[in-house]
Protein backbone atom coordinates (compact mmCIF):
# COMPACT_ATOMS: atom_id res chain seq x y z
CA UNK A 1 0.00 0.00 0.00
CA UNK A 2 3.49 2.37 0.59
CA UNK A 3 4.16 1.70 -2.83
CA UNK A 4 0.77 2.53 -4.51
CA UNK A 5 0.54 5.46 -2.09
CA UNK A 6 4.10 6.69 -3.86
CA UNK A 7 3.44 6.00 -7.44
CA UNK A 8 -0.07 8.26 -7.02
CA UNK A 9 2.42 10.95 -6.04
CA UNK A 10 4.08 11.48 -9.31
CA UNK A 11 1.82 12.70 -12.66
CA UNK A 12 3.00 12.23 -16.03
CA UNK A 13 3.66 15.55 -18.41
CA UNK A 14 1.26 15.54 -21.49
CA UNK A 15 3.85 17.61 -23.50
CA UNK A 16 7.36 15.59 -22.64
CA UNK A 17 6.07 12.45 -21.02
CA UNK A 18 7.80 12.94 -17.78
CA UNK A 19 6.68 12.03 -14.79
CA UNK A 20 6.73 14.93 -11.90
CA UNK A 21 5.48 15.34 -8.49
CA UNK A 22 1.56 16.39 -8.42
CA UNK A 23 2.70 19.76 -6.55
CA UNK A 24 4.90 20.61 -9.19
CA UNK A 25 3.20 19.54 -12.47
CA UNK A 26 0.78 22.43 -13.00
CA UNK A 27 4.24 24.78 -12.90
CA UNK A 28 6.03 22.14 -15.19
CA UNK A 29 3.77 22.11 -17.56
CA UNK A 30 3.45 25.70 -17.64
CA UNK A 31 7.05 26.21 -18.47
CA UNK A 32 7.06 23.21 -20.80
CA UNK A 33 3.87 24.79 -22.62
CA UNK A 34 6.17 28.12 -23.14
CA UNK A 35 9.04 26.16 -24.64
CA UNK A 36 7.04 24.00 -26.99
CA UNK A 37 5.51 27.14 -28.41
CA UNK A 38 8.85 29.02 -28.85
CA UNK A 39 8.48 29.11 -33.51
CA UNK A 40 11.69 27.32 -34.66
CA UNK A 41 14.05 29.07 -36.75
CA UNK A 42 13.92 28.06 -40.60
CA UNK A 43 15.84 29.88 -43.30
CA UNK A 44 12.50 29.65 -45.30
CA UNK A 45 9.14 30.25 -44.18
CA UNK A 46 6.51 28.46 -46.51
CA UNK A 47 3.40 30.86 -45.15
CA UNK A 48 2.17 28.14 -42.69
CA UNK A 49 2.11 30.95 -39.67
CA UNK A 50 -0.61 32.31 -41.52
CA UNK A 51 -2.53 29.32 -41.36
CA UNK A 52 -4.11 27.77 -37.07
CA UNK A 53 -1.85 25.93 -35.31
CA UNK A 54 -3.71 23.05 -33.87
CA UNK A 55 -1.45 21.74 -32.05
CA UNK A 56 -1.12 25.10 -30.15
CA UNK A 57 -4.81 25.34 -29.39
CA UNK A 58 -4.45 21.92 -27.90
CA UNK A 59 -2.27 22.93 -25.67
CA UNK A 60 -4.22 25.51 -24.39
CA UNK A 61 -7.30 23.48 -24.04
CA UNK A 62 -4.70 21.48 -21.84
CA UNK A 63 -4.02 24.46 -19.87
CA UNK A 64 -7.96 25.01 -19.42
CA UNK A 65 -8.28 21.42 -18.11
CA UNK A 66 -4.98 22.09 -15.49
CA UNK A 67 -7.08 24.86 -14.54
CA UNK A 68 -10.62 23.03 -13.83
CA UNK A 69 -12.40 24.23 -16.64
CA UNK A 70 -13.55 20.68 -17.99
CA UNK A 71 -16.54 18.39 -16.59
CA UNK A 72 -17.00 15.20 -15.71
CA UNK A 73 -20.30 13.31 -15.84
CA UNK A 74 -21.09 12.75 -12.14
CA UNK A 75 -22.06 9.32 -13.05
CA UNK A 76 -18.18 8.28 -13.05
CA UNK A 77 -17.23 7.25 -9.55
CA UNK A 78 -13.18 8.22 -9.59
CA UNK A 79 -10.47 9.12 -6.75
CA UNK A 80 -9.17 12.94 -7.26
CA UNK A 81 -5.42 11.12 -8.60
CA UNK A 82 -7.29 8.81 -10.68
CA UNK A 83 -9.51 11.59 -12.23
CA UNK A 84 -5.98 13.29 -13.12
CA UNK A 85 -4.35 10.57 -14.92
CA UNK A 86 -7.28 10.38 -16.76
CA UNK A 87 -7.65 13.30 -18.17
CA UNK A 88 -3.84 13.18 -18.53
CA UNK A 89 -4.45 10.40 -20.84
CA UNK A 90 -7.12 11.94 -22.78
CA UNK A 91 -5.04 14.89 -23.27
CA UNK A 92 -1.87 13.00 -24.28
CA UNK A 93 -3.87 11.22 -26.98
CA UNK A 94 -5.74 14.71 -28.51
CA UNK A 95 -2.13 16.21 -28.81
CA UNK A 96 -1.45 14.98 -32.16
CA UNK A 97 2.12 15.44 -33.83
CA UNK A 98 2.33 17.25 -37.14
CA UNK A 99 3.37 13.96 -38.37
CA UNK A 100 0.56 12.38 -37.81
CA UNK A 101 -1.83 15.39 -38.46
CA UNK A 102 -0.31 15.68 -42.37
CA UNK A 103 -0.63 12.14 -42.91
CA UNK A 104 -4.16 12.19 -41.87
CA UNK A 105 -4.63 14.70 -44.76
CA UNK A 106 -2.44 12.94 -47.45
CA UNK A 107 -5.24 10.40 -47.26
CA UNK A 108 -8.19 12.84 -49.63
CA UNK A 109 -8.57 11.85 -53.01
CA UNK A 110 -6.09 13.95 -55.30
CA UNK A 111 -7.94 13.98 -58.87
CA UNK A 112 -5.92 13.53 -61.63
CA UNK A 113 -5.82 16.66 -63.28
CA UNK A 114 -3.68 17.70 -60.44
CA UNK A 115 -1.89 14.97 -59.83
CA UNK A 116 0.00 15.40 -63.15
CA UNK A 117 0.50 18.86 -62.90
CA UNK A 118 4.35 19.00 -63.90
CA UNK A 119 7.27 19.64 -61.67
CA UNK A 120 9.71 20.46 -64.09
CA UNK A 121 10.30 23.09 -67.53
CA UNK A 122 10.65 20.26 -69.57
CA UNK A 123 7.11 18.66 -68.59
CA UNK A 124 5.30 21.76 -69.51
CA UNK A 125 3.60 20.31 -72.89
CA UNK A 126 2.03 22.67 -75.15
CA UNK A 127 3.11 26.79 -75.27
CA UNK A 128 5.73 26.56 -77.09
CA UNK A 129 6.58 29.72 -78.15
CA UNK A 130 6.14 31.24 -74.95
CA UNK A 131 7.89 28.51 -72.47
CA UNK A 132 9.88 26.48 -75.11
CA UNK A 133 13.01 25.58 -75.48
CA UNK A 134 14.91 28.82 -76.52
CA UNK A 135 12.29 31.18 -75.83
CA UNK A 136 12.95 33.91 -73.78
CA UNK A 137 10.62 33.15 -70.32
CA UNK A 138 12.55 29.56 -70.69
CA UNK A 139 15.76 31.13 -70.54
CA UNK A 140 14.89 33.21 -67.45
CA UNK A 141 13.38 30.38 -65.85
CA UNK A 142 16.46 28.19 -66.25
CA UNK A 143 18.60 30.36 -64.82
CA UNK A 144 16.29 31.06 -61.66
CA UNK A 145 15.10 34.71 -62.97
CA UNK A 146 11.41 35.25 -62.64
CA UNK A 147 9.95 38.13 -64.09
CA UNK A 148 6.21 39.70 -63.78
CA UNK A 149 3.93 38.43 -65.89
CA UNK A 150 0.17 38.02 -66.54
CA UNK A 151 -0.53 34.53 -68.08
CA UNK A 152 -3.69 34.97 -70.11
CA UNK A 153 -4.94 31.98 -71.90
CA UNK A 154 -8.13 29.77 -71.87
CA UNK A 155 -9.52 27.35 -69.08
CA UNK A 156 -7.05 24.19 -69.19
CA UNK A 157 -3.97 26.03 -71.43
CA UNK A 158 -1.84 25.05 -68.44
CA UNK A 159 -1.61 28.69 -66.49
CA UNK A 160 -1.62 27.12 -63.03
CA UNK A 161 0.43 23.94 -64.19
CA UNK A 162 3.45 26.39 -64.92
CA UNK A 163 2.77 28.20 -62.01
CA UNK A 164 3.79 25.21 -60.60
CA UNK A 165 6.57 24.88 -62.19
CA UNK A 166 7.69 28.12 -60.73
CA UNK A 167 6.63 27.07 -57.31
CA UNK A 168 9.10 24.42 -57.29
CA UNK A 169 12.17 26.71 -58.34
CA UNK A 170 11.60 28.53 -55.77
CA UNK A 171 11.51 25.63 -53.65
CA UNK A 172 14.95 24.73 -55.10
CA UNK A 173 16.12 28.19 -54.25
CA UNK A 174 16.67 29.63 -50.74
CA UNK A 175 16.50 33.21 -51.55
CA UNK A 176 13.20 32.38 -53.55
CA UNK A 177 9.93 32.38 -51.55
CA UNK A 178 6.65 31.11 -53.42
CA UNK A 179 3.00 32.43 -51.90
CA UNK A 180 -0.31 30.90 -53.73
CA UNK A 181 -3.58 32.88 -53.47
CA UNK A 182 -6.99 32.73 -55.89
CA UNK A 183 -8.96 36.19 -55.92
CA UNK A 184 -12.03 33.65 -56.06
CA UNK A 185 -11.13 32.81 -52.23
CA UNK A 186 -8.72 35.95 -51.35
CA UNK A 187 -9.29 39.60 -50.42
CA UNK A 188 -7.84 42.34 -50.06
CA UNK A 189 -6.58 42.02 -46.71
CA UNK A 190 -5.07 38.73 -47.52
CA UNK A 191 -3.13 40.38 -50.12
CA UNK A 192 -1.76 43.18 -47.71
CA UNK A 193 -0.87 40.54 -45.13
CA UNK A 194 0.98 38.54 -47.91
CA UNK A 195 2.86 41.44 -48.59
CA UNK A 196 3.70 42.56 -44.78
CA UNK A 197 5.49 38.93 -44.50
CA UNK A 198 7.08 39.20 -47.96
CA UNK A 199 8.38 43.35 -46.72
CA UNK A 200 9.58 41.01 -43.63
CA UNK A 201 11.17 38.14 -45.92
CA UNK A 202 13.16 40.95 -47.88
CA UNK A 203 15.02 41.78 -44.65
CA UNK A 204 16.91 38.51 -45.03
CA UNK A 205 17.36 38.66 -48.57
CA UNK A 206 14.55 36.26 -50.08
CA UNK A 207 12.24 37.36 -52.61
CA UNK A 208 8.31 36.74 -52.58
CA UNK A 209 7.26 35.34 -55.96
CA UNK A 210 3.04 36.17 -55.57
CA UNK A 211 1.33 33.66 -57.79
CA UNK A 212 -2.29 35.09 -57.79
CA UNK A 213 -5.36 33.14 -59.81
CA UNK A 214 -7.91 34.80 -61.23
CA UNK A 215 -6.64 38.11 -60.67
CA UNK A 216 -9.49 39.35 -63.36
CA UNK A 217 -11.91 38.95 -60.24
CA UNK A 218 -10.20 41.71 -58.84
CA UNK A 219 -11.64 45.26 -59.38
CA UNK A 220 -9.43 47.89 -60.99
CA UNK A 221 -9.38 49.10 -57.54
CA UNK A 222 -8.44 46.57 -56.01
CA UNK A 223 -5.74 45.87 -58.10
CA UNK A 224 -3.81 49.44 -57.53
CA UNK A 225 -2.92 47.11 -54.39
CA UNK A 226 -0.04 45.24 -56.40
CA UNK A 227 1.29 48.80 -58.02
CA UNK A 228 3.69 49.80 -55.11
CA UNK A 229 4.74 46.69 -54.04
CA UNK A 230 5.35 45.54 -57.88
CA UNK A 231 6.83 48.85 -58.87
CA UNK A 232 9.64 48.85 -55.47
CA UNK A 233 10.58 44.99 -55.85
CA UNK A 234 9.04 43.87 -52.42
CA UNK A 235 7.01 40.85 -54.51
CA UNK A 236 7.05 39.04 -57.93
CA UNK A 237 3.62 39.16 -59.27
CA UNK A 238 2.69 36.44 -61.60
CA UNK A 239 -1.25 37.00 -62.39
CA UNK A 240 -3.33 34.41 -64.34
CA UNK A 241 -6.89 35.22 -66.20
CA UNK A 242 -9.13 34.11 -68.62
CA UNK A 243 -10.75 37.27 -70.02
CA UNK A 244 -8.58 39.88 -72.08
CA UNK A 245 -6.18 41.93 -70.06
CA UNK A 246 -7.09 44.96 -71.40
CA UNK A 247 -10.41 45.03 -70.64
CA UNK A 248 -10.00 43.61 -67.20
CA UNK A 249 -6.89 44.81 -65.96
CA UNK A 250 -5.15 47.91 -64.42
CA UNK A 251 -3.40 49.82 -67.30
CA UNK A 252 -0.84 50.58 -65.18
CA UNK A 253 -0.47 46.45 -63.52
CA UNK A 254 -0.28 45.82 -67.30
CA UNK A 255 2.79 48.29 -67.73
CA UNK A 256 5.05 46.74 -64.90
CA UNK A 257 3.75 43.19 -65.83
CA UNK A 258 4.86 41.07 -69.30
CA UNK A 259 1.50 39.70 -70.56
CA UNK A 260 1.91 35.78 -71.84
CA UNK A 261 -0.70 34.90 -74.28
CA UNK A 262 -1.32 31.06 -73.73
CA UNK A 263 -3.47 29.70 -76.15
CA UNK A 264 -5.59 26.35 -76.29
CA UNK A 265 -4.26 23.07 -76.50
CA UNK A 266 -3.73 21.07 -79.42
CA UNK A 267 -5.37 17.77 -80.07
CA UNK A 268 -2.05 16.12 -80.36
CA UNK A 269 -0.50 18.13 -76.86
CA UNK A 270 -3.87 16.76 -75.00
CA UNK A 271 -3.24 13.78 -76.30
CA UNK A 272 0.17 13.25 -75.22
CA UNK A 273 -0.79 14.25 -71.74
CA UNK A 274 -3.19 11.77 -71.43
CA UNK A 275 -1.01 8.87 -72.25
CA UNK A 276 1.73 10.22 -69.95
CA UNK A 277 -1.07 10.30 -67.40
CA UNK A 278 -2.09 6.38 -68.10
CA UNK A 279 1.36 5.53 -68.19
CA UNK A 280 2.99 6.92 -65.20
CA UNK A 281 0.41 6.69 -63.13
CA UNK A 282 -0.10 2.66 -64.13
CA UNK A 283 -3.76 3.15 -64.93
CA UNK A 284 -4.42 0.64 -67.88
CA UNK A 285 -2.87 -0.90 -70.92
CA UNK A 286 -2.83 1.01 -73.97
CA UNK A 287 -2.84 -0.80 -76.70
CA UNK A 288 -3.31 -0.20 -80.94
CA UNK A 289 -6.80 -2.87 -80.94
CA UNK A 290 -8.66 -4.73 -78.98
CA UNK A 291 -8.68 -7.59 -80.89
CA UNK A 292 -4.40 -8.06 -80.87
CA UNK A 293 -4.01 -11.25 -78.65
CA UNK A 294 -2.50 -9.97 -75.20
CA UNK A 295 -0.37 -11.99 -72.63
CA UNK A 296 -2.96 -12.17 -69.31
CA UNK A 297 0.17 -12.13 -67.18
CA UNK A 298 1.34 -8.51 -67.92
CA UNK A 299 -2.26 -7.06 -68.22
CA UNK A 300 -3.20 -8.89 -64.74
CA UNK A 301 -6.64 -6.85 -63.20
CA UNK A 302 -5.34 -3.95 -65.42
CA UNK A 303 -7.95 -1.66 -67.70
CA UNK A 304 -6.96 -2.12 -71.45
CA UNK A 305 -7.90 1.01 -73.31
CA UNK A 306 -7.88 1.45 -77.65
CA UNK A 307 -4.96 4.63 -78.20
CA UNK A 308 -7.96 5.68 -80.76
CA UNK A 309 -9.96 5.84 -77.78
CA UNK A 310 -7.76 8.39 -75.82
CA UNK A 311 -6.96 9.84 -79.11
CA UNK A 312 -10.94 10.39 -78.96
CA UNK A 313 -10.70 12.02 -75.42
CA UNK A 314 -8.59 14.69 -76.69
CA UNK A 315 -10.42 15.65 -79.54
CA UNK A 316 -13.54 16.35 -77.56
CA UNK A 317 -11.77 18.49 -74.86
CA UNK A 318 -12.07 21.64 -76.66
CA UNK A 319 -8.35 22.07 -75.55
CA UNK A 320 -9.04 22.05 -72.01
CA UNK A 321 -6.71 18.93 -70.71
CA UNK A 322 -8.47 19.51 -67.55
CA UNK A 323 -11.57 18.49 -69.01
CA UNK A 324 -9.37 15.93 -70.82
CA UNK A 325 -8.01 14.14 -67.56
CA UNK A 326 -10.97 14.47 -65.69
CA UNK A 327 -13.15 12.64 -68.71
CA UNK A 328 -10.17 9.75 -68.43
CA UNK A 329 -10.33 9.72 -64.89
CA UNK A 330 -14.16 9.61 -65.12
CA UNK A 331 -13.94 6.77 -67.61
CA UNK A 332 -11.39 4.22 -65.92
CA UNK A 333 -14.02 4.92 -62.54
CA UNK A 334 -16.71 3.85 -64.07
CA UNK A 335 -16.88 0.15 -65.31
CA UNK A 336 -20.31 0.24 -66.26
CA UNK A 337 -19.78 1.74 -69.95
CA UNK A 338 -16.35 -1.10 -70.17
CA UNK A 339 -16.93 -4.08 -71.87
CA UNK A 340 -15.51 -7.22 -70.00
CA UNK A 341 -14.35 -10.81 -71.69
CA UNK A 342 -13.52 -13.30 -69.15
CA UNK A 343 -10.66 -11.60 -66.59
CA UNK A 344 -10.27 -8.66 -68.55
CA UNK A 345 -11.45 -5.53 -68.97
CA UNK A 346 -11.91 -3.39 -71.92
CA UNK A 347 -12.55 0.17 -72.72
CA UNK A 348 -13.25 0.36 -76.37
CA UNK A 349 -14.12 3.50 -78.66
CA UNK A 350 -17.79 2.46 -79.16
CA UNK A 351 -18.06 2.05 -75.60
CA UNK A 352 -16.61 5.29 -74.44
CA UNK A 353 -19.04 7.40 -77.28
CA UNK A 354 -21.74 5.75 -75.09
CA UNK A 355 -20.57 6.85 -71.35
CA UNK A 356 -19.07 10.44 -72.74
CA UNK A 357 -20.70 12.78 -75.03
CA UNK A 358 -18.99 16.19 -76.20
CA UNK A 359 -20.61 18.71 -73.77
CA UNK A 360 -17.93 21.46 -73.50
CA UNK A 361 -17.18 24.32 -75.95
CA UNK A 362 -15.18 27.23 -74.63
CA UNK A 363 -17.46 30.16 -74.59
CA UNK A 364 -18.38 33.04 -72.38
CA UNK A 365 -21.58 34.80 -73.15
CA UNK A 366 -19.77 37.90 -71.62
CA UNK A 367 -16.06 37.67 -72.32
CA UNK A 368 -14.05 37.93 -75.35
CA UNK A 369 -15.19 34.99 -76.94
CA UNK A 370 -18.51 36.30 -76.88
CA UNK A 371 -17.65 39.37 -78.95
CA UNK A 372 -15.00 37.08 -81.40
CA UNK A 373 -17.93 34.81 -82.46
CA UNK A 374 -20.44 37.70 -83.29
CA UNK A 375 -17.33 39.16 -85.18
CA UNK A 376 -17.02 35.97 -87.06
CA UNK A 377 -20.39 35.76 -87.93
CA UNK A 378 -20.64 39.27 -89.72
CA UNK A 379 -17.12 39.02 -91.36
CA UNK A 380 -17.96 35.44 -92.81
CA UNK A 381 -21.56 37.57 -94.06
CA UNK A 382 -19.96 40.32 -95.72
CA UNK A 383 -17.66 38.15 -97.75
CA UNK A 384 -20.48 36.23 -98.91
CA UNK A 385 -19.60 33.66 -97.81
CA UNK A 386 -22.87 30.90 -96.49
CA UNK A 387 -21.11 28.31 -95.56
CA UNK A 388 -18.89 29.79 -93.00
CA UNK A 389 -21.84 32.38 -91.65
CA UNK A 390 -24.05 29.37 -90.88
CA UNK A 391 -21.10 27.59 -88.79
CA UNK A 392 -20.40 30.45 -86.69
CA UNK A 393 -23.96 31.00 -86.15
CA UNK A 394 -24.78 27.47 -85.00
CA UNK A 395 -21.64 27.24 -83.41
CA UNK A 396 -22.75 30.46 -81.06
CA UNK A 397 -26.28 28.82 -80.22
CA UNK A 398 -25.01 25.29 -79.58
CA UNK A 399 -22.36 27.11 -76.89
CA UNK A 400 -25.39 28.49 -75.42
CA UNK A 401 -25.69 32.50 -76.58
CA UNK A 402 -28.76 34.33 -76.30
CA UNK A 403 -30.45 33.92 -79.76
CA UNK A 404 -31.96 37.32 -79.54
CA UNK A 405 -28.19 38.78 -79.47
CA UNK A 406 -27.37 36.90 -82.34
CA UNK A 407 -30.91 38.00 -84.05
CA UNK A 408 -29.80 41.81 -83.47
CA UNK A 409 -26.31 41.63 -84.90
CA UNK A 410 -27.97 39.94 -88.49
CA UNK A 411 -30.59 43.03 -88.87
CA UNK A 412 -27.48 45.33 -87.79
CA UNK A 413 -25.67 42.93 -90.58
CA UNK A 414 -28.70 43.48 -93.21
CA UNK A 415 -27.99 47.78 -92.94
CA UNK A 416 -24.28 47.64 -92.51
CA UNK A 417 -23.02 45.28 -95.24
CA UNK A 418 -25.89 44.41 -97.29
CA UNK A 419 -27.42 47.72 -97.19
CA UNK A 420 -29.35 49.23 -100.48
CA UNK A 421 -27.39 46.09 -102.38
CA UNK A 422 -30.41 44.42 -101.59
CA UNK A 423 -33.24 46.12 -99.31
CA UNK A 424 -35.70 43.63 -98.55
CA UNK A 425 -32.28 41.77 -96.60
CA UNK A 426 -33.38 44.26 -93.50
CA UNK A 427 -36.92 43.30 -93.70
CA UNK A 428 -36.18 39.73 -93.58
CA UNK A 429 -33.66 40.22 -90.54
CA UNK A 430 -36.54 42.10 -88.42
CA UNK A 431 -38.75 39.67 -89.53
CA UNK A 432 -36.15 37.14 -88.00
CA UNK A 433 -35.79 38.94 -84.30
CA UNK A 434 -39.24 39.29 -83.97
CA UNK A 435 -39.65 35.83 -84.94
CA UNK A 436 -36.94 34.42 -82.03
CA UNK A 437 -39.06 36.68 -79.29
CA UNK A 438 -42.23 34.86 -80.55
CA UNK A 439 -40.95 31.12 -80.31
CA UNK A 440 -37.65 31.58 -78.44
CA UNK A 441 -35.38 28.59 -78.72
CA UNK A 442 -34.79 25.85 -79.81
CA UNK A 443 -36.97 26.53 -82.04
CA UNK A 444 -35.58 29.81 -83.45
CA UNK A 445 -32.51 28.20 -84.29
CA UNK A 446 -33.91 27.32 -87.76
CA UNK A 447 -34.80 31.37 -87.82
CA UNK A 448 -31.27 32.13 -87.31
CA UNK A 449 -29.15 29.94 -89.48
CA UNK A 450 -31.85 30.67 -92.95
CA UNK A 451 -31.23 34.48 -91.98
CA UNK A 452 -27.25 34.38 -91.70
CA UNK A 453 -27.34 32.52 -94.85
CA UNK A 454 -30.04 35.11 -96.80
CA UNK A 455 -27.49 37.84 -95.71
CA UNK A 456 -24.40 35.80 -96.89
CA UNK A 457 -25.67 35.41 -100.68
CA UNK A 458 -27.49 38.69 -100.62
CA UNK A 459 -25.58 41.09 -102.87
CA UNK A 460 -23.80 43.57 -100.74
CA UNK A 461 -23.27 47.08 -100.69
CA UNK A 462 -21.72 49.28 -97.70
CA UNK A 463 -22.35 52.56 -99.61
CA UNK A 464 -24.66 53.90 -97.10
CA UNK A 465 -22.98 53.02 -93.90
CA UNK A 466 -19.00 54.51 -95.97
CA UNK A 467 -21.79 58.04 -96.51
CA UNK A 468 -22.53 57.79 -92.92
CA UNK A 469 -19.29 57.46 -91.79
CA UNK A 470 -18.00 59.95 -93.43
CA UNK A 471 -20.97 62.35 -92.26
CA UNK A 472 -19.80 61.39 -88.45
CA UNK A 473 -16.02 62.36 -89.37
CA UNK A 474 -17.28 65.46 -91.08
CA UNK A 475 -18.95 66.72 -87.69
CA UNK A 476 -16.52 65.29 -85.45
CA UNK A 477 -13.62 67.19 -87.54
CA UNK A 478 -15.81 70.42 -87.71
CA UNK A 479 -13.91 73.47 -85.99
CA UNK A 480 -16.18 76.25 -84.13
CA UNK A 481 -19.60 76.04 -83.86
CA UNK A 482 -21.57 74.09 -87.15
CA UNK A 483 -23.56 76.17 -89.18
CA UNK A 484 -27.15 77.01 -88.62
CA UNK A 485 -29.76 75.64 -90.93
CA UNK A 486 -30.57 77.60 -93.52
CA UNK A 487 -33.59 80.36 -93.43
CA UNK A 488 -35.25 78.54 -96.75
CA UNK A 489 -35.33 74.90 -95.05
CA UNK A 490 -37.18 75.85 -91.77
CA UNK A 491 -40.97 76.02 -91.30
CA UNK A 492 -42.68 79.44 -90.64
CA UNK A 493 -45.67 78.77 -88.65
CA UNK A 494 -45.91 82.51 -87.04
CA UNK A 495 -46.41 86.00 -88.92
CA UNK A 496 -42.94 86.84 -87.14
CA UNK A 497 -41.02 84.00 -88.26
CA UNK A 498 -42.31 84.81 -92.00
CA UNK A 499 -41.21 87.68 -91.44
CA UNK A 500 -37.41 86.87 -90.41
CA UNK A 501 -37.03 85.09 -93.83
CA UNK A 502 -38.44 81.53 -92.22
CA UNK A 503 -38.67 79.23 -95.59
CA UNK A 504 -38.44 81.90 -97.86
CA UNK A 505 -38.44 80.91 -101.37
CA UNK A 506 -38.49 76.90 -100.97
CA UNK A 507 -40.22 74.64 -103.40
CA UNK A 508 -41.03 70.58 -103.87
CA UNK A 509 -39.18 70.81 -106.86
CA UNK A 510 -36.45 68.17 -107.68
CA UNK A 511 -32.93 69.37 -106.17
CA UNK A 512 -31.66 70.34 -110.13
CA UNK A 513 -35.06 72.29 -110.57
CA UNK A 514 -35.77 73.61 -107.64
CA UNK A 515 -32.73 75.92 -107.48
CA UNK A 516 -32.35 75.20 -103.81
CA UNK A 517 -29.31 73.92 -101.85
CA UNK A 518 -30.01 71.56 -98.74
CA UNK A 519 -26.98 71.62 -97.09
CA UNK A 520 -25.65 74.41 -94.97
CA UNK A 521 -23.68 77.37 -96.43
CA UNK A 522 -20.41 76.62 -97.38
CA UNK A 523 -20.65 72.97 -97.75
CA UNK A 524 -22.53 73.47 -101.24
CA UNK A 525 -19.85 71.50 -103.16
CA UNK A 526 -19.62 68.64 -100.62
CA UNK A 527 -20.70 64.97 -101.62
CA UNK A 528 -20.78 62.14 -98.93
CA UNK A 529 -21.14 59.75 -101.50
CA UNK A 530 -17.81 60.66 -103.38
CA UNK A 531 -14.54 58.26 -102.02
CA UNK A 532 -13.07 61.63 -102.13
CA UNK A 533 -15.04 63.51 -99.41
Amino acid sequence: MEKESENDQFVSCPVCDRFYEKQNIEKHVNKCIFLNTIPEKSPKRDGSHLEDNTQQKKIKLFSGVLSGTSTQSKDMQTTPTQEKLNQTHILTSQVASPKQTKSSKDTRHIPLAEAMRPNILDDIVGQTESFGVGSMIHSMLVKKIIPNMILWGPPGCGKTSIANVIAKICAEESNLRFVKLSATMSGINDVKEAVKVAKNEARFKRQTVLFMDEIHRFNKLQQDTFLQHVENGTIILIGATTENPSFSLNNALLSRCKVVVLNKLSVDDVWQILERAVLRNNLAIIVDNIDNKLNDEVIGDKWVIERKSIRWLAEICDGDARIALGALELVLNAGSIASTTGNRKFISLEDLKRGIKRSHILYDRHGEEHYNIASAIQKSIRASDDNAALYWTTRALLAGEDPLYIARRLVRTAAEDVGLGDPTALVEAVACLQGCQHIGMPESDVLLAQCAVRLARADKSGEVYRAMKRVQATLSEHKGPLPPVPLHLRNAPTRLMKDLGYGKGYNTRHRDSSGICYLPEGMETVNFFNKDC
